[in-house]
Protein backbone atom coordinates (compact mmCIF):
# COMPACT_ATOMS: atom_id res chain seq x y z
CA UNK A 1 0.00 0.00 0.00
CA UNK A 2 1.10 3.16 -1.28
CA UNK A 3 0.01 6.67 -0.28
CA UNK A 4 -3.20 5.00 1.36
CA UNK A 5 -4.16 2.98 -1.90
CA UNK A 6 -3.34 -0.45 -3.71
CA UNK A 7 -0.61 0.03 -6.18
CA UNK A 8 0.82 -1.98 -9.23
CA UNK A 9 4.12 -2.42 -8.06
CA UNK A 10 5.02 -4.60 -11.26
CA UNK A 11 3.40 -6.06 -14.56
CA UNK A 12 3.48 -8.42 -17.00
CA UNK A 13 3.85 -7.77 -21.34
CA UNK A 14 0.17 -8.11 -21.30
CA UNK A 15 -0.59 -6.09 -18.83
CA UNK A 16 2.01 -3.43 -20.18
CA UNK A 17 0.00 -3.58 -23.53
CA UNK A 18 -3.13 -2.78 -21.84
CA UNK A 19 -1.37 0.86 -20.92
CA UNK A 20 -1.26 -0.15 -17.91
CA UNK A 21 1.96 1.14 -15.29
CA UNK A 22 3.80 0.46 -12.41
CA UNK A 23 2.82 3.17 -9.31
CA UNK A 24 -0.85 3.14 -11.19
CA UNK A 25 -3.85 2.70 -8.51
CA UNK A 26 -4.94 -0.89 -8.38
CA UNK A 27 -8.52 0.89 -8.04
CA UNK A 28 -7.82 2.93 -11.33
CA UNK A 29 -6.84 -0.40 -13.08
CA UNK A 30 -9.47 -2.13 -12.46
CA UNK A 31 -12.14 0.35 -13.51
CA UNK A 32 -10.62 0.18 -16.53
CA UNK A 33 -9.74 -3.37 -17.32
CA UNK A 34 -12.42 -5.82 -14.68
CA UNK A 35 -10.91 -8.96 -15.62
CA UNK A 36 -7.39 -7.72 -14.31
CA UNK A 37 -5.47 -10.94 -12.68
CA UNK A 38 -3.23 -9.89 -9.84
CA UNK A 39 -1.27 -11.30 -7.39
CA UNK A 40 0.20 -9.82 -4.06
CA UNK A 41 3.91 -8.49 -3.92
CA UNK A 42 6.51 -10.44 -2.16
CA UNK A 43 9.07 -8.21 -1.49
CA UNK A 44 11.58 -11.04 0.08
CA UNK A 45 10.83 -13.72 -2.60
CA UNK A 46 12.12 -10.66 -4.98
CA UNK A 47 15.02 -9.82 -3.28
CA UNK A 48 16.23 -13.84 -2.73
CA UNK A 49 15.88 -13.95 -6.66
CA UNK A 50 17.83 -10.47 -7.11
CA UNK A 51 20.77 -12.08 -4.55
CA UNK A 52 20.49 -15.42 -6.86
CA UNK A 53 21.01 -13.54 -10.41
CA UNK A 54 24.19 -11.51 -8.57
CA UNK A 55 25.43 -15.22 -8.02
CA UNK A 56 25.38 -16.35 -10.68
CA UNK A 57 26.66 -13.44 -12.26
CA UNK A 58 29.78 -14.40 -10.85
CA UNK A 59 30.65 -16.75 -13.90
CA UNK A 60 31.27 -12.93 -15.54
CA UNK A 61 33.31 -11.62 -12.49
CA UNK A 62 33.53 -11.85 -8.72
CA UNK A 63 32.35 -8.36 -8.19
CA UNK A 64 29.14 -8.64 -8.43
CA UNK A 65 26.61 -6.85 -5.92
CA UNK A 66 23.00 -5.98 -5.95
CA UNK A 67 21.86 -2.96 -7.19
CA UNK A 68 18.43 -1.92 -5.85
CA UNK A 69 15.16 -3.95 -5.91
CA UNK A 70 15.40 -4.98 -9.87
CA UNK A 71 18.92 -5.08 -10.39
CA UNK A 72 22.63 -6.15 -10.66
CA UNK A 73 25.96 -4.39 -10.84
CA UNK A 74 29.05 -5.94 -12.51
CA UNK A 75 32.78 -4.75 -12.30
CA UNK A 76 34.24 -6.39 -15.32
CA UNK A 77 37.19 -4.54 -15.86
CA UNK A 78 40.20 -6.80 -16.26
CA UNK A 79 37.25 -9.62 -17.59
CA UNK A 80 35.75 -8.56 -20.88
CA UNK A 81 38.55 -10.13 -23.36
CA UNK A 82 37.37 -13.80 -21.44
CA UNK A 83 34.53 -13.46 -23.16
CA UNK A 84 35.13 -12.12 -26.47
CA UNK A 85 34.87 -8.45 -25.57
CA UNK A 86 32.59 -6.26 -24.03
CA UNK A 87 29.50 -6.50 -27.05
CA UNK A 88 30.09 -10.64 -26.40
CA UNK A 89 29.87 -10.66 -22.55
CA UNK A 90 26.66 -8.56 -22.58
CA UNK A 91 25.12 -10.25 -25.39
CA UNK A 92 25.92 -13.49 -23.65
CA UNK A 93 24.69 -12.08 -20.41
CA UNK A 94 21.43 -10.83 -21.91
CA UNK A 95 20.78 -14.25 -23.90
CA UNK A 96 21.04 -16.12 -21.04
CA UNK A 97 18.79 -14.26 -18.88
CA UNK A 98 16.37 -14.20 -21.35
CA UNK A 99 16.76 -18.48 -21.29
CA UNK A 100 15.91 -18.53 -17.84
CA UNK A 101 12.66 -16.94 -18.42
CA UNK A 102 13.59 -13.00 -17.02
CA UNK A 103 11.52 -11.14 -20.35
CA UNK A 104 13.46 -8.57 -21.73
CA UNK A 105 16.16 -8.28 -19.85
CA UNK A 106 18.45 -4.75 -19.74
CA UNK A 107 21.87 -3.86 -19.33
CA UNK A 108 24.46 -1.21 -19.84
CA UNK A 109 28.26 -1.18 -19.88
CA UNK A 110 29.40 1.97 -18.88
CA UNK A 111 33.40 3.96 -17.31
CA UNK A 112 30.66 4.86 -13.80
CA UNK A 113 28.36 2.54 -11.99
CA UNK A 114 25.81 5.42 -11.92
CA UNK A 115 26.43 5.90 -15.96
CA UNK A 116 25.54 2.02 -16.50
CA UNK A 117 22.59 2.46 -14.16
CA UNK A 118 20.67 5.07 -16.04
CA UNK A 119 21.59 3.72 -19.36
CA UNK A 120 20.18 -0.03 -18.43
CA UNK A 121 16.87 1.59 -17.12
CA UNK A 122 16.17 4.74 -19.27
CA UNK A 123 18.68 3.98 -22.57
CA UNK A 124 17.63 2.72 -26.15
CA UNK A 125 16.95 -0.76 -24.45
CA UNK A 126 18.77 -3.85 -25.08
CA UNK A 127 21.96 -4.28 -24.34
CA UNK A 128 24.03 -0.41 -24.60
CA UNK A 129 27.82 -0.12 -24.25
CA UNK A 130 28.84 3.39 -23.60
CA UNK A 131 32.45 4.09 -25.04
CA UNK A 132 34.86 5.57 -23.00
CA UNK A 133 35.10 8.83 -22.28
CA UNK A 134 31.41 9.22 -24.13
CA UNK A 135 29.29 9.00 -20.79
CA UNK A 136 28.07 13.16 -20.94
CA UNK A 137 27.65 12.45 -24.98
CA UNK A 138 25.21 8.98 -23.84
CA UNK A 139 23.62 10.55 -20.51
CA UNK A 140 22.44 14.36 -21.53
CA UNK A 141 19.58 13.43 -23.56
CA UNK A 142 18.29 11.37 -20.53
CA UNK A 143 15.50 12.46 -18.33
CA UNK A 144 16.45 13.47 -14.66
CA UNK A 145 15.18 10.28 -13.09
CA UNK A 146 17.84 8.67 -14.63
CA UNK A 147 20.21 9.74 -11.87
CA UNK A 148 18.34 7.51 -9.45
CA UNK A 149 17.39 10.51 -7.06
CA UNK A 150 14.59 10.24 -5.11
CA UNK A 151 11.05 10.80 -6.30
CA UNK A 152 10.19 14.15 -4.87
CA UNK A 153 13.50 15.06 -6.12
CA UNK A 154 12.57 14.51 -9.63
CA UNK A 155 9.64 16.18 -9.21
CA UNK A 156 10.72 19.41 -7.97
CA UNK A 157 13.39 19.29 -10.64
CA UNK A 158 10.85 18.95 -13.20
CA UNK A 159 9.05 21.70 -11.86
CA UNK A 160 11.62 24.01 -12.19
CA UNK A 161 12.14 23.12 -15.75
CA UNK A 162 14.79 21.03 -15.17
CA UNK A 163 13.66 18.07 -16.90
CA UNK A 164 16.93 16.21 -18.48
CA UNK A 165 20.20 15.56 -17.42
CA UNK A 166 21.47 17.98 -19.70
CA UNK A 167 19.49 21.01 -18.49
CA UNK A 168 21.43 20.12 -14.84
CA UNK A 169 24.76 19.89 -16.68
CA UNK A 170 24.58 23.59 -17.98
CA UNK A 171 23.21 24.95 -14.69
CA UNK A 172 25.59 26.68 -12.32
CA UNK A 173 25.88 23.83 -9.77
CA UNK A 174 25.32 26.31 -6.64
CA UNK A 175 21.89 27.29 -6.93
CA UNK A 176 20.73 23.47 -7.91
CA UNK A 177 23.24 22.18 -4.71
CA UNK A 178 21.49 24.87 -2.43
CA UNK A 179 17.54 24.19 -3.63
CA UNK A 180 17.56 20.18 -3.80
CA UNK A 181 20.32 19.30 -2.40
CA UNK A 182 24.24 18.10 -2.95
CA UNK A 183 23.01 14.85 -3.60
CA UNK A 184 21.87 16.05 -6.95
CA UNK A 185 25.74 17.33 -8.17
CA UNK A 186 26.94 14.23 -6.56
CA UNK A 187 25.09 11.83 -8.34
CA UNK A 188 25.38 13.99 -11.72
CA UNK A 189 29.22 14.19 -11.00
CA UNK A 190 29.53 10.41 -10.24
CA UNK A 191 27.65 9.11 -13.43
CA UNK A 192 30.19 11.67 -15.40
CA UNK A 193 33.41 10.18 -14.40
CA UNK A 194 34.18 13.54 -12.47
CA UNK A 195 34.44 11.41 -9.05
CA UNK A 196 35.22 8.42 -8.50
CA UNK A 197 32.80 4.72 -6.78
CA UNK A 198 33.21 1.54 -6.55
CA UNK A 199 30.21 -1.23 -5.98
CA UNK A 200 30.69 -2.64 -2.67
CA UNK A 201 30.69 -6.74 -3.83
CA UNK A 202 28.27 -9.42 -2.34
CA UNK A 203 31.12 -11.56 -1.68
CA UNK A 204 34.99 -11.07 -1.25
CA UNK A 205 36.81 -11.59 -4.53
CA UNK A 206 38.97 -14.68 -3.49
CA UNK A 207 42.51 -14.12 -4.17
CA UNK A 208 43.23 -17.23 -6.23
CA UNK A 209 40.85 -18.49 -9.13
CA UNK A 210 40.67 -21.18 -11.73
CA UNK A 211 37.78 -22.40 -13.79
CA UNK A 212 36.19 -24.30 -16.75
CA UNK A 213 33.80 -23.39 -19.27
CA UNK A 214 32.32 -26.00 -21.36
CA UNK A 215 30.77 -26.05 -24.71
CA UNK A 216 28.75 -29.24 -23.69
CA UNK A 217 27.34 -29.29 -19.94
CA UNK A 218 28.92 -31.92 -18.03
CA UNK A 219 26.09 -33.89 -16.65
CA UNK A 220 27.77 -36.72 -13.76
CA UNK A 221 29.04 -36.35 -10.87
CA UNK A 222 31.89 -38.23 -11.83
CA UNK A 223 32.63 -35.82 -14.76
CA UNK A 224 32.60 -32.98 -11.98
CA UNK A 225 35.23 -35.00 -9.75
CA UNK A 226 37.17 -35.34 -12.95
CA UNK A 227 36.99 -31.51 -13.74
CA UNK A 228 38.01 -30.29 -9.78
CA UNK A 229 40.69 -32.78 -9.82
CA UNK A 230 42.06 -30.24 -12.53
CA UNK A 231 41.57 -27.37 -11.59
CA UNK A 232 42.82 -28.64 -7.99
CA UNK A 233 46.42 -29.09 -10.46
CA UNK A 234 45.94 -25.80 -11.74
CA UNK A 235 45.56 -24.42 -8.40
CA UNK A 236 48.64 -26.42 -7.15
CA UNK A 237 50.79 -24.80 -9.71
CA UNK A 238 49.04 -21.31 -9.02
CA UNK A 239 49.84 -21.46 -5.30
CA UNK A 240 53.47 -23.06 -5.41
CA UNK A 241 54.57 -19.88 -7.87
CA UNK A 242 53.41 -17.28 -5.17
CA UNK A 243 54.57 -19.33 -2.04
CA UNK A 244 51.19 -19.72 -0.58
CA UNK A 245 49.19 -22.64 0.74
CA UNK A 246 45.19 -23.03 1.05
CA UNK A 247 43.26 -23.35 4.26
CA UNK A 248 39.88 -23.22 2.62
CA UNK A 249 38.20 -23.44 -0.94
CA UNK A 250 35.02 -23.54 -2.90
CA UNK A 251 33.87 -24.75 -5.66
CA UNK A 252 30.91 -23.23 -7.34
CA UNK A 253 28.83 -24.96 -10.11
CA UNK A 254 27.29 -23.07 -12.96
CA UNK A 255 23.91 -25.09 -14.06
CA UNK A 256 22.82 -23.88 -17.30
CA UNK A 257 18.92 -23.31 -16.33
CA UNK A 258 20.78 -20.36 -13.77
CA UNK A 259 21.18 -22.31 -10.50
CA UNK A 260 24.40 -21.88 -8.66
CA UNK A 261 25.61 -24.17 -6.20
CA UNK A 262 28.43 -24.21 -3.54
CA UNK A 263 30.71 -27.17 -2.07
CA UNK A 264 33.19 -25.00 0.48
CA UNK A 265 35.88 -27.39 2.51
CA UNK A 266 38.86 -26.55 4.66
CA UNK A 267 42.39 -28.09 5.86
CA UNK A 268 43.17 -28.90 8.83
CA UNK A 269 47.16 -27.20 7.29
CA UNK A 270 47.78 -25.31 4.59
CA UNK A 271 48.21 -27.60 1.34
CA UNK A 272 48.69 -26.49 -2.21
CA UNK A 273 49.14 -30.65 -3.24
CA UNK A 274 46.10 -31.35 -5.71
CA UNK A 275 45.68 -34.40 -4.14
CA UNK A 276 44.81 -33.62 -0.93
CA UNK A 277 42.86 -30.34 -2.34
CA UNK A 278 40.87 -32.57 -4.55
CA UNK A 279 40.55 -35.66 -1.76
CA UNK A 280 38.47 -32.45 0.49
CA UNK A 281 35.81 -32.25 -2.38
CA UNK A 282 35.41 -35.98 -2.92
CA UNK A 283 34.15 -36.56 0.30
CA UNK A 284 31.64 -34.05 -0.55
CA UNK A 285 30.55 -35.30 -3.58
CA UNK A 286 30.37 -38.85 -2.08
CA UNK A 287 27.66 -37.67 0.46
CA UNK A 288 25.52 -36.00 -2.49
CA UNK A 289 22.75 -33.77 -1.84
CA UNK A 290 19.34 -33.33 -3.41
CA UNK A 291 19.45 -29.70 -3.74
CA UNK A 292 22.92 -30.15 -5.94
CA UNK A 293 20.66 -31.66 -9.10
CA UNK A 294 22.94 -31.61 -12.22
CA UNK A 295 19.57 -31.43 -14.01
CA UNK A 296 20.61 -30.18 -17.82
CA UNK A 297 24.13 -30.22 -16.89
CA UNK A 298 26.96 -27.49 -15.17
CA UNK A 299 28.50 -25.21 -18.07
CA UNK A 300 30.89 -23.57 -15.77
CA UNK A 301 33.06 -25.03 -12.52
CA UNK A 302 35.11 -22.96 -10.63
CA UNK A 303 37.41 -23.33 -7.98
CA UNK A 304 38.08 -20.60 -5.43
CA UNK A 305 41.03 -20.51 -2.52
CA UNK A 306 38.86 -18.25 0.23
CA UNK A 307 41.65 -18.00 2.29
CA UNK A 308 45.34 -18.59 1.98
CA UNK A 309 48.24 -18.76 3.82
CA UNK A 310 51.88 -17.72 3.63
CA UNK A 311 53.45 -22.26 3.46
CA UNK A 312 57.18 -21.95 3.85
CA UNK A 313 59.21 -25.05 2.28
CA UNK A 314 60.82 -26.64 5.38
CA UNK A 315 63.32 -29.88 5.41
CA UNK A 316 61.78 -32.60 7.32
CA UNK A 317 62.62 -33.19 10.69
CA UNK A 318 63.55 -36.41 11.83
CA UNK A 319 62.40 -35.77 15.19
CA UNK A 320 58.76 -34.66 13.94
CA UNK A 321 55.49 -37.14 14.72
CA UNK A 322 55.05 -39.79 12.32
CA UNK A 323 51.34 -40.00 12.01
CA UNK A 324 51.51 -36.29 11.49
CA UNK A 325 50.59 -36.12 7.51
CA UNK A 326 48.23 -38.61 8.17
CA UNK A 327 46.48 -37.40 11.05
CA UNK A 328 46.31 -34.08 8.72
CA UNK A 329 44.20 -36.20 6.07
CA UNK A 330 42.12 -37.72 8.80
CA UNK A 331 40.90 -34.83 9.96
CA UNK A 332 40.64 -32.58 6.57
CA UNK A 333 38.15 -36.25 5.51
CA UNK A 334 36.25 -36.06 8.33
CA UNK A 335 35.81 -32.86 8.32
CA UNK A 336 34.61 -32.79 4.87
CA UNK A 337 32.37 -35.90 5.37
CA UNK A 338 30.87 -34.61 9.11
CA UNK A 339 31.18 -30.88 8.66
CA UNK A 340 34.53 -28.79 10.19
CA UNK A 341 32.91 -28.09 13.50
CA UNK A 342 31.80 -31.47 14.38
CA UNK A 343 35.61 -32.78 14.86
CA UNK A 344 36.42 -31.14 17.54
CA UNK A 345 39.63 -31.03 20.07
CA UNK A 346 40.45 -30.09 23.34
CA UNK A 347 42.64 -27.69 24.26
CA UNK A 348 44.02 -26.69 27.37
CA UNK A 349 42.86 -22.64 28.77
CA UNK A 350 44.38 -20.88 32.25
CA UNK A 351 41.44 -21.52 34.11
CA UNK A 352 41.44 -22.59 37.47
CA UNK A 353 38.94 -25.14 38.15
CA UNK A 354 39.15 -28.18 36.27
CA UNK A 355 36.14 -28.27 34.54
CA UNK A 356 36.72 -24.97 32.86
CA UNK A 357 40.56 -26.14 31.91
CA UNK A 358 39.80 -27.10 28.54
CA UNK A 359 37.49 -25.95 25.68
CA UNK A 360 36.47 -27.75 22.56
CA UNK A 361 38.14 -26.44 19.30
CA UNK A 362 37.84 -27.42 15.80
CA UNK A 363 40.27 -29.98 15.20
CA UNK A 364 41.88 -27.85 11.86
CA UNK A 365 42.23 -24.79 13.86
CA UNK A 366 45.64 -22.60 13.62
CA UNK A 367 45.53 -22.21 17.14
CA UNK A 368 49.08 -24.79 18.46
CA UNK A 369 48.01 -27.86 20.65
CA UNK A 370 49.12 -26.61 23.80
CA UNK A 371 51.27 -30.32 25.54
CA UNK A 372 51.05 -28.89 29.03
CA UNK A 373 48.42 -27.65 31.54
CA UNK A 374 48.39 -23.87 32.22
CA UNK A 375 50.15 -22.76 35.50
CA UNK A 376 52.59 -25.69 35.42
CA UNK A 377 56.16 -24.61 33.70
CA UNK A 378 57.98 -28.12 33.09
CA UNK A 379 61.39 -26.74 32.69
CA UNK A 380 61.62 -26.32 36.39
CA UNK A 381 62.82 -29.68 38.10
CA UNK A 382 59.99 -31.68 39.83
CA UNK A 383 57.39 -29.45 38.58
CA UNK A 384 55.51 -31.73 36.67
CA UNK A 385 51.47 -31.60 35.90
CA UNK A 386 49.26 -33.99 38.25
CA UNK A 387 47.56 -36.93 36.92
CA UNK A 388 44.15 -35.91 35.45
CA UNK A 389 41.58 -38.05 34.40
CA UNK A 390 40.40 -37.95 30.74
CA UNK A 391 36.95 -38.54 31.27
CA UNK A 392 35.52 -35.84 32.97
CA UNK A 393 31.46 -36.03 34.37
CA UNK A 394 29.55 -33.20 32.98
CA UNK A 395 28.91 -32.03 36.43
CA UNK A 396 30.65 -32.89 39.39
CA UNK A 397 28.17 -35.62 41.42
CA UNK A 398 27.58 -35.62 44.63
CA UNK A 399 29.21 -38.90 46.79
CA UNK A 400 28.95 -40.09 50.56
CA UNK A 401 32.25 -40.73 52.01
CA UNK A 402 33.54 -41.88 55.45
CA UNK A 403 37.48 -40.95 56.67
CA UNK A 404 39.26 -41.60 59.67
CA UNK A 405 39.51 -37.93 60.48
CA UNK A 406 37.56 -35.73 59.30
CA UNK A 407 40.14 -33.28 57.24
CA UNK A 408 41.28 -36.77 55.91
CA UNK A 409 41.15 -39.10 52.67
CA UNK A 410 37.94 -41.43 52.44
CA UNK A 411 38.18 -45.12 53.74
CA UNK A 412 35.15 -45.34 51.83
CA UNK A 413 32.53 -43.52 49.60
CA UNK A 414 29.53 -44.35 47.85
CA UNK A 415 28.64 -43.51 44.34
CA UNK A 416 25.15 -43.91 42.43
CA UNK A 417 24.06 -46.72 45.05
CA UNK A 418 27.71 -48.57 44.70
CA UNK A 419 29.84 -48.66 47.73
CA UNK A 420 33.24 -48.84 47.04
CA UNK A 421 36.28 -49.64 49.93
CA UNK A 422 39.26 -47.32 49.20
CA UNK A 423 42.32 -49.57 48.51
CA UNK A 424 44.81 -46.47 47.57
CA UNK A 425 44.39 -42.87 47.46
CA UNK A 426 46.43 -39.68 46.94
CA UNK A 427 46.49 -35.91 47.60
CA UNK A 428 45.03 -33.46 48.25
CA UNK A 429 45.85 -31.40 45.30
CA UNK A 430 44.53 -27.81 46.08
CA UNK A 431 42.28 -25.34 43.84
CA UNK A 432 40.28 -22.41 44.80
CA UNK A 433 37.69 -20.88 42.80
CA UNK A 434 39.02 -17.15 41.52
CA UNK A 435 37.83 -14.77 44.59
CA UNK A 436 36.78 -12.46 41.37
CA UNK A 437 33.96 -15.32 40.82
CA UNK A 438 32.58 -15.44 43.83
CA UNK A 439 28.64 -15.48 44.54
CA UNK A 440 26.88 -14.20 47.05
CA UNK A 441 25.74 -18.07 48.41
CA UNK A 442 29.16 -18.76 49.04
CA UNK A 443 31.29 -15.94 50.13
CA UNK A 444 34.40 -17.30 52.18
CA UNK A 445 37.36 -18.73 50.83
CA UNK A 446 36.78 -21.97 52.05
CA UNK A 447 33.65 -22.37 50.91
CA UNK A 448 35.94 -22.04 47.37
CA UNK A 449 38.68 -24.34 48.82
CA UNK A 450 38.18 -27.85 46.61
CA UNK A 451 41.19 -30.71 47.52
CA UNK A 452 41.56 -33.38 45.16
CA UNK A 453 42.20 -37.47 45.69
CA UNK A 454 42.83 -39.67 43.66
CA UNK A 455 41.67 -43.04 44.82
CA UNK A 456 41.53 -46.62 43.69
CA UNK A 457 39.29 -49.25 45.28
CA UNK A 458 39.48 -52.90 45.47
CA UNK A 459 38.65 -53.67 42.04
CA UNK A 460 41.50 -51.69 40.95
CA UNK A 461 38.98 -48.89 39.42
CA UNK A 462 40.27 -45.45 39.71
CA UNK A 463 38.47 -42.24 40.33
CA UNK A 464 38.94 -38.92 41.07
CA UNK A 465 37.20 -37.14 44.21
CA UNK A 466 37.38 -33.92 45.84
CA UNK A 467 36.43 -32.10 49.43
CA UNK A 468 34.83 -28.84 48.82
CA UNK A 469 35.00 -26.44 51.59
CA UNK A 470 37.51 -26.36 54.89
CA UNK A 471 36.78 -28.09 58.06
CA UNK A 472 36.40 -25.02 60.67
CA UNK A 473 36.39 -22.14 58.84
CA UNK A 474 32.86 -22.52 56.95
CA UNK A 475 29.12 -22.27 57.96
CA UNK A 476 28.34 -25.61 56.39
CA UNK A 477 30.49 -28.76 56.36
CA UNK A 478 32.48 -29.44 53.47
CA UNK A 479 30.45 -32.15 50.88
CA UNK A 480 32.64 -34.59 48.66
CA UNK A 481 32.09 -34.90 45.65
CA UNK A 482 32.59 -37.71 42.03
CA UNK A 483 34.21 -35.51 39.06
CA UNK A 484 36.10 -37.87 37.17
CA UNK A 485 37.35 -41.63 36.30
CA UNK A 486 40.52 -42.76 34.89
CA UNK A 487 40.81 -45.01 32.29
Amino acid sequence: MTKGALRLSALDPAAQALGLHAGQALADARALHPGLRIADADDAADARMITAIADWARRYTPLAATDGADGIVLDVTGCAHLFGGEAALMADALRRLAVQGFSHPHGALAGTPEAAWALARFGTGGGCICPPGGEEAALRPLPVAALGLPPEVVSGLKVAGLGRIEDLWLRPRAPIAARFGRQVIARLEAAFGLTRSAITPRLEAPPYVTERCFFDPILTTDAVARCITRLCAEMGRLLERHGDGARRLEVMLFRVDGAVFRIKAGASRPTRTPEAMAALFDEKLKLGDDERDIAFGFDMLRLSVLEAVRLDEAAPSLEAAAGTEDMARLIDRLGARLGEHAVQRLQPVDAHLPEAAAITIPAGADEPIRRVMPGWNPTRAGDEPPDRPLLLLSRPEAIETLASVPDGPPLRFRWRRALHDVAQVEGPERLSTPWWTVSSEAPTAASRTRDYFRAEDRQGRRFWLYREGLYGQGAAPPRWFMHGLFG
